[in-house]
C-alpha cells in the first residue's frame, strides 16, 4: 500500500471510535485479589498520552522499534497505543521466549526501547544494553514497574505523530519452525484497513446503537494477531467494553458470559469450555458471536458446541503476515448470492477486499474445488519481512501475490477449505499426502479425540506418515486396528505407516500443534 501525506496513524482511527462518554468504562480488568478494576476510555487516552510523551522525551529516531516481552495487562495495552501514537514500531514478544531467543529478536529488529516484566530485567537489561539499547523498562501485570513510575511524570495529552499508511505499524516475528524467525512488517495501512474490514463483516454494535454496544470477553495473550489486532482493535473500533482476563480460565469465562456479547478464541479454549458442565444453552442466551481462529477447528467441538450451546462458531483464517484473510459469514454474504451459512471445517470467504487464488505448483489457477497453493492479495498484505528482501521476494509472485505457504481449495460456492501446510506436505512414493485429510479419518475412529500426522524419512518410499493419536477419556484406542480401519477409508499410499497412541500434543501459545517438534522426534522411525 502506497504511502500518503495524509494522517493514517491506527492509534488516531482508534481514539476517533471512542464512545462520547469518555467517562464510561472501557475495559473491567480481573485483578490478582479476585475483584475488578474499572478503566475508562478517558483512562486508556491519558494513560497512552502519558507513555508517549515519555517516549518522546528520549528523542528516539523516528519509527524506532520498542520491544515488549511482558505479561497481559490494560496498561501493557495502553503501551501499545503509546507506541502507535508516538509513532514508532510496536515489536511484541511471547512471554515464553528464552534467553537464547529474546537474544535473537533484540539483536535483529536492534530496538531502541525494551519493556520486560520486573522479575526478567537483570537478564533481559543485559541483553538489550550489549545489543546497543539505550532504554530498557519494566513494567509488572500489578502496575508496577519503572515504565509506569517515569510516565507518571509527564502530561496526559499528546498530538499522535502523523503517518502514512505504508508507515511500518508493528513487527510480529513468526514462530520459526523451519528455521529462523522472521519479522513480519505491518503497517498502519494493513492493520486499520482488516480492522474496519472485521467491524462491518462481524456486525460489531457500537454503544449508541439499540440494545447497546458489545462486550468482548479478552482472554488471549496480547502478543499475537489474534488477541493484539484482532480482539483488541474489533471493540476498540466499534467502542465495545471488554471484559479482560490475564489468561484464560473456563470457570471465569462461563461466569462472565451472562455480561458479554462477543468471544474470541483459538480451538483448545473451547475444548476446555465444553469440559464444564455449566456452559449451557442460559449461560450463552446472551451472546452474540463465537469466533475460532489460530489453528483448525474439529468438526466434533464445532457440532458439539452447537449441541450444546444453540450457537454455532464463526471460523475465520489469517496470518502474521496479513492478519485475517477470510471468514465465515456473520450474516448473508451478498458477494456469495446471500449465503449465511457457517460451514464447519471451512474458513468461509475471502474477506472484502483481499483477493484469493489457488494454484498448481507452476503457479496455475486450479478450478473449484481443487487442492493447491493458496495465494492472496490487499490492503491488509504485509510490507516484507524485516530485513529479509531476499526472502520477502521470495514470497510474493510477480504480479504481487503473497504466497501463504497454506494449501486448501475454494469450492464452487466461494468457501475456503485449509488443507495444510506446504511444509506439512509428505510425498510418499512420489504421491501427494495431505495430513489434514489423513488426521480427518483418524479423528472419526471410535475413541480417538484428536490426532496429528507427519512425514517422516523413510527408506523406501522416501517419506512415510506417522500418525499420533490422543485417545478420549477412558479409551485405549488399538493402533494396529486404527490403521486397519483407515484401510477401508483412504487410498493405501495415503496409510501412515505407524501409528503412536500419545497423551497429548505439543501446541504452542496459540494452540498449534507443533509437528516441526513432532517430526524430531519420530525422524528415525524407519531408520
Amino acid at each position: 500500500m502506497p504511502n500518503d501525506i495524509l494522517d493514517c496513524n491506527l492509534f488516531s482511527a482508534l481514539r476517533a471510535a471512542f464512545p462520547a462518554d469518555l467517562d464510561a468504562t472501557a475495559i473491567e480488568a480481573s485483578a490478582p485479589d479476585g475483584g475488578w478494576l474499572h478503566y475508562s476510555w478517558r483512562d486508556l487516552d491519558r494513560a497512552s498520552a502519558r507513555i508517549a510523551n515519555l517516549l518522546a522525551s528520549l528523542q528516539l529516531p523516528a519509527g524506532s522499534r520498542i520491544a515488549v516481552q511482558v505479561e497481559k495487562s490494560v496498561e501493557a495495552l495502553a503501551l501499545y497505543l503509546a507506541t502507535l501514537r508516538a509513532g514508532h514500531v510496536y515489536l511484541p514478544l511471547n512471554t515464553a521466549y528464552q534467553q537464547a531467543e529474546i537474544e535473537y529478536f533484540i539483536g535483529d529488529a536492534e530496538p531502541a526501547v525494551v519493556v520486560c516484566a520486573p522479575a526478567n530485567f537483570g537478564w533481559v537489561s543485559r541483553i538489550a544494553f550489549t545489543a546497543g539499547t539505550r532504554h530498557v523498562f519494566t513494567l509488572g501485570e500489578d502496575r508496577s514497574g519503572s515504565l509506569l513510575e517515569r510516565a507518571v511524570h509527564f502530561g496526559d495529552e499528546q498530538l499522535p505523530v502523523a503517518r502514512g499508511q505504508g508507515d511500518l505499524a508493528a513487527i510480529l516475528y513468526t514462530s520459526g519452525t523451519t528455521g529462523r524467525s522472521k519479522g513480519a512488517m505491518l503497517t498502519h495501512g494493513n492493520l486499520l484497513s482488516n480492522a474496519l474490514v472485521l467491524r462491518d463483516y462481524w456486525g460489531w454494535r457500537q454503544p449508541q446503537e439499540e440494545g447497546g454496544g458489545d462486550v468482548l470477553i479478552h482472554a488471549l495473550p496480547i502478543f499475537h494477531v489474534h488477541g493484539l489486532f484482532v480482539a483488541s482493535h474489533g471493540a476498540l473500533l466499534s467502542g465495545s467494553r471488554m471484559i479482560w482476563l490475564p489468561r484464560f480460565d473456563a470457570r471465569v469465562v462461563l461466569e462472565q458470559l451472562p455480561r458479554a456479547t462477543v468471544f474470541m478464541g483459538v480451538p483448545t479454549l473451547y475444548v476446555r469450555l465444553l469440559a464444564e458442565p455449566g456452559l449451557t444453552r442460559e449461560a450463552a442466551r446472551h451472546m452474540r458471536l463465537f469466533i475460532s481462529g489460530s489453528a483448525p477447528l474439529l468438526i466434533e467441538t464445532f457440532r458439539r458446541w452447537q449441541e450444546r450451546t444453540g450457537y454455532t462458531i464463526l471460523e475465520r483464517y489469517g496470518m502474521s503476515e496479513t492478519a485475517m484473510l477470510t471468514s465465515n459469514p456473520y450474516a448473508p454474504d451478498a458477494r456469495h448470492g446471500g449465503l449465511a451459512e457457517r460451514r464447519g471445517g471451512t474458513v468461509g470467504f475471502p474477506l472484502p477486499g483481499v483477493g484469493l487464488r489457488v494454484v498448481d505448483d507452476a503457479g496455475q489457477p486450479l478450478a473449484a474445488g481443487e487442492v493447491g497453493h493458496i495465494q492472496v492479495c490487499g490492503p491488509n498484505v504485509f510490507a516484507g519481512y524485516w530485513r529479509m528482501p531476499e526472502k520477502t521476494a521470495e514470497e510474493f509472485t510477480a504480479d504481487g501475490w503473497f504466497r501463504t505457504g497454506d494449501v486448501g481449495l475454494q469450492d464452487a460456492e466461494g468457501y475456503v477449505t485449509i488443507v495444510g501446510r506446504n511444509k506439512d506436505l509428505i510425498i510418499s512414493g512420489g504421491y501427494n499426502v495431505y495430513p489434514a485429510e489423513v488426521e480427518g479419518a483418524l479423528n472419526e475412529l471410535a475413541g480417538v479425540q484428536e490426532s496429528a500426522v507427519v512425514g517422516v524419512p523413510h527408506p523406501d518410499f522416501g517419506e512415510v506418515g506417522v500418525a499420533l493419536v490422543v485417545p478420549r477419556p477412558g479409551a485405549q484406542p488399538d493402533p494396529r486396528a486404527m490403521l486397519e480401519e483407515l484401510r477401508t477409508r483412504l487410498a493405501n499410499y495415503k496409510l501412515p505407516k505407524r501409528c503412536v497412541v500419545v497423551p497429548q500434543l505439543p501446541r504452542n501459545a496459540m494452540g498449534k500443534v507443533q509437528k516441526n517438534l513432532l517430526r524430531e522426534e519420530y525422524r528415525q522411525s524407519f531408520a
